[in-house]
Parts: C-alpha cells; structure tokens; sequence
C-alpha cells in the first residue's frame, strides 16, 4: 500500500482488495475515528468503538506502509520516470485482474440498479482521469486541503491519491518534501490528510455497513474507468490515450504477469481465509 501511494494511477485501496483486507481495514478506521471522537464527548462508546478495531490488522499495515512509502519515493517513482511503459504496463494488469474482487464481493446483490451504479461511476472515474494536469501554488493552504483531498484515494480502490497529486501540480513537491525531509511541508500535509481521512473512512464505513452491494458497485466501476490513467500508450500531460506503438510484446508480457500475480495472491488470500 506504501509503494503503491507513490506511484500515479495505482491505488492503495486496490492493494487492499488484493490482498483480502479492505472491509476489514475501513471499517477499523471508521471505528478508530468514532473512538478518538468518543473519547472527548462519550467514553463509554469510545472504548467500544477501538475494541472492534482490527489491530491485528492495522498495525502491521502501518509498520509496513510507512517503510514502504519512504523506499518507493526513492526507488520506484525513478523507474516510473525511467521505464514508464514497462511499469504501467505491470500496474495495468495488476489492476484489471484485481476489478475481478469486487465484482466477486458485491455477488447476489448484482442488478439492474448495481450495474448502472457501477457504470456510471466508470464513466465518471474515465472523464475524470482524462482531465489535463493543473498547476497549483503549493502554498500551506493548497496543500493541506490537496492532502485532505487525495488522502481520500487511499480508502477507494481504483482511485490513486498520487494521481490527484499530480493532476493538482504538487506530485513532484509532495515526492521532493517526502525525500528532503522537509518537515514544514510534510506537517502541512499530513494535517490535512489526518482531516480528511477522518471525515471521509466514518462515511464509508457506515455505507459498507448499509449499502454494501451498491457501495462495491461503485468500487467496481471506480477501479475500471481509473484504468485509464494506468495505460501504458499515453501521452501524459495532456491524458491522450494512444495505440500501442512501442516496446508492445514486452509489455504485454508484463500486464499478464501483473495480473498473474493478483490472481495467485487472490487464490492464496480465499484458500487462507477458507481453511
């Protein structure tokens, strides 16, 4: 999830679908926040709220997501940079494999309605990835509420919290703070995502409490119209998708060994929780 946050196009959210922990992580982290929030106005709730937090789950999610975002700023956005056809084309596959998970998740409840849901929210998260790249001043004001926004990313598989980033002009600041260690910028940032996650994992919890199906629809459609951002053929300040023109079989190879690997990971994840 680390790794994935720093990368533009793939979503930390996916990862958790992937890997079999996406309920289980929002619905601890809606019940974190009700806890800290409780904590102030009723105790007695509070305590109630963190006792069904997973954290047998959520900590080493965290001990591993912070290591991993600090090695993938230095690491893998430079071979992003350097080989961006070849790592989107792995990231592609990876993500068109992982839409298999919701779709499997929302079962029964697929109908008429769920599927218009889930196209509609494909068209949106299409157009919406098609927009040209905005440049903002990076001042303490735009960035806390940039990061309030893009943290968001984090719990909706399909959207990238990188991608809004950098549609937003503050990608490369964001990377260079995180690598600098410029401790101003990154205080900034994370008030605002501390902000905005907390507003944001309460609702989604209460709608994967009431409206599950409906919610995964939307999931569904968000994570199969953020492919766009993920094709490797593109040109990548104006969002122009193109036809495969370069390095074509190697990266073909690569999104079918992308997609390989969640599907093991899939297979591996249902036959642990199975037995």
């Amino acid at each position: 999830m680390g790794a994935a946050e720093v990368l533009p196009g793939i979503s930390g959210g996916t990862v958790m679908m992937i890997v079999g922990i996406y309920e289980h992580l929002i619905r601890s982290a809606g019940h974190f926040v009700g806890g800290i929030k409780g904590l102030v106005t009723d105790k007695a709730s509070a305590y109630e709220d963190l006792r069904q937090v997973r954290w047998d789950i959520v900590i080493p999610v965290v001990l591993g997501m912070f290591p991993a975002l600090l090695l993938g700023a230095k690491f893998i956005a430079p071979a992003v940079e350097d080989y961006p056809i070849q790592t989107f084309g792995v990231f592609f596959g990876m993500s068109v494999a992982a839409v298999l998970i919701p779709i499997m998740a929302v079962g029964t409840a697929w109908n008429v309605r769920t599927v218009l849901v889930a196209v509609v929210a494909g068209i949106v998260a299409f157009l919406f990835f098609g927009l040209p790249i905005q440049q903002l001043a990076a001042n303490p004001f735009v960035v806390f509420f940039a990061a309030a926004i893009a943290i968001c990313a984090l719990a909706l598989p399909g959207l990238s919290g990188s991608f809004l980033l950098l549609s937003f002009g503050l990608y490369e600041p964001t990377l260079n703070a995180v690598n600098n260690r410029d401790w101003g910028y990154l205080a900034i940032f994370a008030a605002g995502a501390i902000l905005g996650l907390g507003l944001f994992v309460r609702a989604l919890q209460r709608l994967l409490e009431n409206h599950r199906g409906v919610t995964l629809a939307v999931v569904t459609g968000l994570m199969v119209g953020a492919l766009r951002a993920l094709w490797p053929w593109q040109l990548e300040d104006e969002r122009v998708l193109l036809a495969p023109t370069e390095a074509v079989p190697q990266t073909v190879g690569l999104m079918v060994a992308g997609a390989a690997v969640v599907l093991l990971i899939t297979w591996l994840g249902h036959k642990y929780q199975t037995d």
